[in-house]
Order: C-alpha cells, then structure tokens, then sequence
C-alpha cells in the first residue's frame, strides 16, 4: 500500500534525508489537504469519517511536482486517521498506509472503484519502507490508531490489509494482543490490491517482487540534484577562487578561463552520479553505487578530456578525470539508500569504503589542477 517501493531508506552518504521518504517531523492534524481528496464523510457507530474520493487533480499533480524537487516536502502529508473510500460497510477492508501525501493519493488512486476504509499512520510524513525502518511505522502507531479510530465498532471482521514493505516496523502477534486485529500483508505496490483482495487474500509470486525499474531510478534524480544545489555552489565559487591561483597569485583571468572548465567538470560529475549512473545501473559492472558511479563519471571525463586534448595541460587533463570521477562516485552513492538493493549495514561499509578514496581523489586533482598554472 505505499507509492515508493524504491526507497530502503538507509542513512545517504550525504547525511541528509533519503529522497524517496518525504518529511520527517512529527505530524500534527491540522496540516491536511482536505480540499482536493475528502468529498463528504461517511457516518458509522464510531462518529462521522471522512470520505476521498479517487479523483488525482492537478493540485495533487502540482504537489508532487513539488515534493519531487524539495519544494515543501516536510508539509506534504495528511492527518493521520480513518477515511472512508466509496461506500464501505462493516465487512470492507481496511487498507494500512502512511501519512505521507504521495503515498496516500497512489493508494486512493489505485484501488478506485473498491469500497475500503483507509488507515493512515502516523508515520511523520514518510512512506512506508522508510517509516518502517525508522519505526513510525510501527506496532505501536498501528495499536494507536485501531483504538483512536473505534476500528471494531466501525467494522464486523478483525483484520488489517498493511504493505508488505511496512513489515519490518511491525510485529503482527503484538498488534493482535494489543487491538484485537489481525495482520495481513499485502503487495508491494498498489495497484495490485484488489488483485489481491479477489484472490482471498493471496499474493502471487509478482506481487512479492520489489523491482527498481528506469522510471524509479530516474524519480529520484530531481531531489538528488536540488540537495546538491548549495554545496555545488559553494564548490564552484571555490574553485573560480582557486583556478585564478599561478605563477602570479591570483589572475581575475586565468580565475575565468579555468574556472568555468572546472565548475563544468563538477557539473558533468553531478550529472553522471545522478542521472547516466540510474539510467545505465544495471550495465554498470560492480555491486557497489560508489564504483558504478565512479564508472560513469570517469567514462564521461576521459571523452572530455580526448575532446579537450591540446586545449589542457596534462595536470588539467588529469584533474579533471579525478574530479569527476570522485563527484560522481560521491553522487550516484546517495542512491544506497534509495534502492531495494542495499541494506543499512551495507551502506555503511559501503561509505567506509568509498569516502576517503572519493577524498583523496578530490585532494589530488585539487593540487593537480593548481600545479598545472605554474607550468603554463
């Protein structure tokens, strides 16, 4: 039942939050979005619930848009609560979510037509496989908000649909001794919910499949190139700074001529880290972002370079393939912990490994490129 299956959510190398969780503060209900989704309410023994309707408009399209570049994602979540979708009665499933908006609206979206109440967590505003890991998606946010809601006066059977992905948070024995529900998990996406509920409850072997396709991997790019924004400023400022450095300390010429080549060549590794990397990562050789990175970035400077050749002194030359080798190793790393192929332990060796080599590289074609204006 969550929208972004592609985020395992361990800690980037950045330090920042994963790009596919969402916000992260605590959650209060007055932050909602009532006037896009909720279309009347439905009354039960337990009090009026609100109904949303299926309907994804061009606010809900603008608000994605958004969150996808960093633009109010600590905000973009719904209050944590009962809904009501269609017309359910006391025998309609009830579907476990996060409070995250992204994933609430995929799931209303994706089983329209299906009568079901929708039990949205508190999760902070972050999706499921993320809220898992970090625990807002969790036995006791589950136990919380069966009771708050009257769940059993609202429905006839004792049973939650909760996302397969949200598994790790949850312990369903201590679920059913604390509210008296039982825990099903469902598939890994959405949109294979009815599906599942028409086969009695069943998923087929696909439905348990956690694939990470093209359009997954490149989803994450925008957010990953917003959150460089800053530090790559600062970098390019620094290093406009550092190319006017020669033979005659500081040159407002030479800081424009190899400047602009340098910030170029930190632009280009970006890229390569952020988007060659996702595009090609099933043909990258390696098991590891930081090398399949490293891979793309080095590929793309070498034919820079070879594109360049005359124009560079052999210090430049070489710089510049360390620095973008090391910027896109760095980059395309953050995607350890946005992917259904890593792990948190594996992150952190993974980070161990990579980060004082990604440094040391950059130390290197620093030095390199300042020694290359004394030898022109």
């Amino acid at each position: 039942m969550n929208e972004e299956k592609s985020g395992g959510c361990c800690a980037p190398p950045s330090g920042k939050a994963s790009p596919c969780c969402g916000g992260g503060s605590p959650s209060k209900d007055e932050i909602r979005y009532e006037d896009t989704f909720v279309d009347g309410q439905v009354e039960t023994p337990a009090g009026p619930v609100p109904r949303v309707h299926s309907r994804i408009g061009s606010r809900d399209f603008l608000g994605r848009w958004k969150v996808r570049w960093g633009i109010g994602r600590d905000r973009y979540r719904v209050a944590p609560g009962l809904y009501a979708l269609g017309a359910p009665d006391g025998n309609a499933p009830v579907l476990v979510t996060a409070n995250y908006k992204l994933t609430f609206d995929v799931v209303r979206r994706d089983v329209a037509g299906l009568d079901a109440w929708i039990l949205v967590l508190d999760t902070q505003g972050v999706n499921v496989w993320c809220a898992a890991g970090e625990g807002t998606f969790g036995t006791g946010e589950v136990i919380r908000r069966v009771t708050n809601a009257r769940l059993s006066e609202v429905v006839r059977h004792r049973r939650l649909l909760l996302p397969q992905l949200g598994a790790p948070g949850v312990a369903a024995h201590e679920v059913r001794k604390g509210c008296g529900f039982s825990v099903v998990y469902g598939p890994v996406r959405a949109r294979d919910i009815r599906s599942f509920i028409e086969a009695g409850m069943k998923a087929s072997p696909a439905m348990r499949m956690v694939d990470f396709p093209t359009m997954d991997r490149l989803v994450l790019t925008p957010i990953e190139i917003t959150g460089l924004m800053r530090p790559a400023g600062w970098a390019a400022a620094g290093l406009f700074l550092l190319a006017g450095v020669g033979p005659g300390v500081f040159s407002l010429g030479a800081a424009w001529e190899r400047g602009f080549g340098a910030v170029a060549a930190l632009a280009a590794g970006i890229l390569a880290g952020a988007v060659v990397t996702p595009v090609l990562l099933p043909w990258l050789p390696g098991r590891a972002f930081s090398v399949k990175g490293g891979l793309a970035g080095g590929v793309l400077a070498a034919f820079a370079v070879m594109w360049q050749r005359g124009a560079l002194e052999a210090p430049a030359s070489l710089a510049l393939l360390l620095a973008m080798t090391a910027v896109s190793s760095f980059v395309a790393m953050n995607f350890t912990g946005a992917t259904p192929f890593t792990s948190p332990s594996g992150v952190e060796k993974e980070m161990r490994r990579a980060l004082p080599v990604q440094a040391g590289l950059t130390v290197l074609a620093g030095l390199l490129w300042v020694g290359g204006a004394f030898l022109r």
